[in-house]
């Protein structure tokens, strides 16, 4: 999951994966270093992506933004929070 450190979505999106008690990895992407956004940057285009945050890859399926409907579906979590 990449996310944007001060993004309110991204917030509750992180926020959604905790209370629904799914492990998850992110990364504030404003916070890394040019390196690494760089990094990150080149990974969203090889997705065929636009920078966009929360930007959450689950198996092989990519979602970006808040839709926790979606997150649920994929994951497999039934009535989620």
């Amino acid at each position: 999951m990449y996310t944007l450190s001060t993004c309110p979505w991204c917030k509750k999106t992180k926020k959604w994966f905790t209370e629904n008690e799914i492990p998850f990895e992110f990364v504030d992407y404003d916070l890394e270093s040019e390196e690494s956004q760089a990094k990150i940057e080149r990974e969203m285009r090889l997705k065929g992506s636009e920078m966009a945050f929360p930007w959450i890859l689950i198996g092989e399926d990519l979602v970006i933004g808040w839709n926790p409907g979606r997150y649920a579906e994929l994951l497999g979590v039934k009535n989620s929070r």
